[in-house]
């Protein structure tokens, strides 16, 4: 059974949803109908309005009888009463409008599905359910798999139906293969999966089995014995009872097997229980793992106090996935914050409840947020928040917490670029090194230079810093070298070629490619005033999610960039990156659709030449399919695998020209991509030069 503790506190009967189907009458032809499975779903819905007291407004009930409805044997009562004059027959339209617009907008704990009909295995074993109005050119029907999957994602209200229960009366035999059998191809999508959520399957026959029909009693078997386990349960008894009763059931067929009485044998979602553990083996049922404390209402009462007014801190997502590590626990698949507030976040960790330590994660993530509002100088949280952490700990009697890492030290040297007020030749440079603290070290002086002069000083500035050996030595580069250098440039400068800068790299003469020895970007700060908004809200959408997510990334096409493009991509937080996959130069209209639109990273290949292979077989990791995952591509990385295909592709090219018939000069190998990276956190020295 189920602990009551993984329960929703607050779920019962106004807080419990369903989708309850009959399916008898088929449209493809009268050899499909059969008798049973519209008095089976008048029996389930009797049971959530009876019983377990569930309004019949939160129920959709979805009937295809062989017979008049008014022949059906309604149950007597009012909550029954109303459903006769409210279901509506079992079609794919009516199914989907139920299921997947209608339900997922419901604000509820616990979501049941009861089917009863036929049902057939496609080819990669999904289960589907033909619908009222299949026909033989199209068997319209519910891919319950997909569906499934469909109701795991964000595009269910994140808070809502963590948990979910279908009950499958129907058989689960291979569809025939042939011409006639055209049940197409039926896939729901979805979003990211929401942790937390979890569904149990019922089904009535195991794979390969039909699922028998008491055509006299009008009942199916598997929903007779289902009905006898639930009897008078209340919801959460029933919930909490969902494993034992599966149990139970499949004893009492297995007998009526080994009797010669029964011809099916049910299975439970494979012999899964809620926890996604078989409950069919006694030994792992019987482990007893060990639970963490949660939080009580004196710590809630704090962190109230602590987070009012407190937008997420850019190292949430650090100190989530932090509190995971430290409490010994695998942090969630998929990446990302669980919700859009400090709380929203707490309550998550505290509902996962920790690891084998006994440690909540929510004092971890706190205890993190402390150290960095420590470390960014804000001095007086940092206080709060460790204070919080202290008197939690002692009061709970939680164990010692292990420091939090310190932040990533980076190194960059910020390179900045202003025409002149007059419009004349030249540029006003200034550089900035930024390291534990920023510091000015360099300004043009007088007239206006050229890039050749801001390229010699930046090598200068470089070989001080120790980033690179001076004059082209070779001694050992220095400590606490220069891990990025980012120019701040006018919109005319995004496409320059400062990684193809060369720096004098050993003897004889060797130069290498500064974007090769350094991650190098460029910046257009500038350009942001009128959508500073849009701009540092997708930053913080993509800093609150680790980098990665399925939405993060935008790969743009040629037809695509026109001039509704910027304010498409300025309408929403998401994509935080673009990758171009465009033959025309970027300034015809890709660079300014990017900027009107906020999005603050952007990847193109220099000239505005097609990437072979395309930007995101080059930067994103492959999915489960071998295709490149846009959902995997680590946006906050991307200076360093830029770097690294700029590494590959020059040593490829170098390969090349080493093995290619004369020898000859090795070409620019280099893969010419440039990196728009606009960080609206770290921009220092904000005053213009002009």
């Amino acid at each position: 059974m189920t602990p009551t503790d993984f329960l929703p506190p607050a779920l019962g009967p106004q807080r419990t949803f369903a989708l309850v189907a009959g399916v008898e009458r088929y449209d493809i032809s009268h050899r499909w109908n059969l008798r049973g499975p519209a008095r089976d779903a008048l029996r389930f819905a009797h049971w959530l309005t009876g019983p377990a007291q569930v309004p019949p407004g939160n129920l959709r009930l979805l009937l295809s009888p062989l017979d008049e409805p008014e022949a059906l044997p309604w149950p007597d009562s009012p909550a029954m009463a109303a459903l006769r004059t409210a279901y509506r027959p079992a079609t794919e339209e009516n199914v989907k409008a139920a299921l997947l617009d209608e339900l997922p907008q419901c604000d509820g704990d616990l979501l049941w599905i009861f089917w009863a009909g036929h049902g057939y295995l496609g080819p990669r074993q999904e289960l589907m359910l033909p619908c009222a109005d299949a026909r033989p050119s199209q068997i319209r029907h519910l891919n319950l798999d997909s569906a499934l999957r469909w109701w795991r994602t964000d595009l269910v209200k994140q808070r809502s139906f963590p948990l979910q229960a279908a009950l499958v009366d129907a058989c689960r035999v291979d569809a025939p293969r042939d011409a006639r059998w055209n049940f197409g191809s039926t896939d729901y999508g979805g979003g990211s999966s929401v942790p937390g959520r979890r569904q149990f399957r019922l089904y009535a026959s195991r794979e390969g089995e039909a699922a028998q029909n008491d055509a006299e009693r009008g009942a199916g078997r598997f929903t007779e014995a289902l009905l006898t386990e639930l009897g008078g349960r209340s919801v959460r008894e029933s919930v909490s009872g969902l494993p034992v009763a599966a149990r139970s059931i499949h004893r009492t067929f297995r007998e009526l097997r080994e009797r010669g009485e029964g011809w099916q044998l049910p299975q439970f979602l494979v012999d899964r229980d809620w926890d996604a553990c078989s409950f069919l083996d006694d030994d792992l049922a019987a482990v007893a793992l060990p639970r963490a404390a949660r939080l009580d209402q004196q710590a809630w009462d704090g962190l109230g106090a602590l987070f009012e007014g407190r937008e997420l801190p850019r190292c949430a997502y650090e100190a989530y996935a932090w509190a995971f590590r430290t409490a010994g626990c695998t942090t969630p698949v998929g990446g990302g914050l669980p919700g859009d507030g400090l709380l929203d976040v707490v309550q998550d960790l505290d509902e996962r409840q920790g690891g084998r330590g006994g440690m909540p994660l929510a004092v971890p993530f706190v205890r993190f947020l402390a150290d960095r509002a420590a470390a960014a100088g804000d001095a007086a949280w940092a206080g709060r928040l460790k204070d919080w952490v202290d008197t939690t700990r002692e009061r709970l009697a939680l164990p010692t917490l292990p420091p939090p890492p310190p932040p990533a030290r980076t190194t960059v040297v910020h390179v900045g670029l202003e025409p002149p007020p007059d419009g004349g030749p030249g540029f006003r440079a200034r550089m900035w090194l930024r390291g534990e603290r920023t510091e000015h070290i360099w300004e043009s002086q007088g007239a206006p230079v050229r890039l050749d002069t801001v390229r010699k000083e930046l090598l200068r500035q470089l070989a001080l810093i120790g980033a690179a050996p001076a004059d082209g030595g070779t001694g050992p580069q220095a400590p606490g070298g220069v891990d990025r250098i980012e120019f701040h440039v006018p919109y005319e400068l995004l496409d320059t070629d400062f990684d193809q800068w060369p720096v004098p790299r050993g003897p004889a003469g060797r130069h290498r490619a500064l974007g090769l020895l350094h991650q190098v970007v460029v910046r257009c700060p500038q350009e942001r005033a009128d959508t500073r908004a849009e701009w540092r809200t997708s930053w913080r959408w993509l800093c609150t999610r680790g980098g990665r997510h399925p939405e993060a990334v935008r790969v743009v096409e040629e037809a695509e960039v026109t001039d509704a493009l910027g304010m498409e991509l300025a309408e929403r937080p998401a994509p935080a990156c673009v990758l171009a996959h465009t033959a025309s130069a970027p300034h015809a209209g890709l660079l300014e659709a990017v900027l009107e639109g906020g999005v603050p990273v952007a990847v193109w290949r220099r000239g505005g030449t097609v990437p072979a292979p395309p930007l995101l077989d080059l930067l994103a990791p492959p999915g489960p399919d071998g295709r490149p995952d846009p959902g995997a591509l680590d946006v906050l990385a991307l200076p360093a695998r830029v770097r690294e295909v700029r590494r590959a592709a020059a040593g490829a090219a170098a390969g090349a020209t080493r093995t290619a018939p004369g020898g000859g000069q090795s070409p620019a190998g280099e893969d010419q991509l440039v990196l728009l990276w606009d960080d609206p956190d770290d921009i220092p020295g904000s005053r213009s030069l002009a």
